[in-house]
């Protein structure tokens, strides 16, 4: 596992792709239970190191239900992003996170947490790539059939701010979707 994670540390395949040096942002350990999918690191994460060191985590813990220090347990919640460096800026927010982070590194990682009992994705780009086949038209129709990926996978759409007018048309994600994803990371945890 410290070979692996050295190895990932010292990562190049995006150098010269990406707007700063790279810097993959990203937290496992043998013994987590839970695995957070998203899509790369942010800004404020490329500068602070510290996955979902931003407003996104604020929302994404709130969603949870948790405190700072139980996220940020490693030996309990890992973060594997999508792209595992900060992938620059676009128009209208961050470019999507690289593609060659989650084939290469994804499949070296996983075998190396056996005790994982959920793994959730969050956003459309971590859906895409688990969900190969099986996803919805589109997220919110992913998310709002969240069930039918259970046990396995728990989707949810991007905790950014941005998406708060998702939030406002989707009542149903707070009603019914966000009291199971809170339940169920709880009894997870006291396990």
């Amino acid at each position: 596992m410290e070979t692996l994670t050295q190895k990932i540390k010292k990562c190049q395949l995006c150098a010269g792709s990406i707007p700063n040096p790279p810097n993959p942002v990203f937290s496992f350990h043998p013994k987590c239970k839970i695995i957070i999918v998203g899509q790369a690191p942010g800004a404020v994460v490329d500068r602070t190191g510290i996955p979902w060191d931003d407003k996104s985590g604020e929302n994404l813990r709130k969603w949870m239900e948790i405190s700072n220090e139980d996220f940020y347990n490693k030996e309990t919640i890992a973060i594997l992003p999508m792209g595992f460096c900060f992938p620059g800026t676009g128009k209208s927010g961050d470019l999507p996170p690289r593609k060659e982070c989650a084939p290469k590194w994804h499949t070296e990682v996983l075998p190396l947490m056996p005790k994982v009992e959920l793994i959730v994705l969050v956003g459309k780009y971590a859906q895409d790539y688990y969900l190969k086949g099986i996803s919805k038209r589109n997220l919110t129709e992913t998310v709002k059939n969240y069930t039918e990926y259970l046990p396995k996978f728990f989707v949810l759409p991007h905790p950014s701010p941005r998406n708060n007018i998702w939030m406002k048309k989707n009542a149903w994600f707070k009603e019914d979707v966000l009291p199971t994803f809170k339940l169920l990371i709880h009894s997870i945890l006291q396990k």
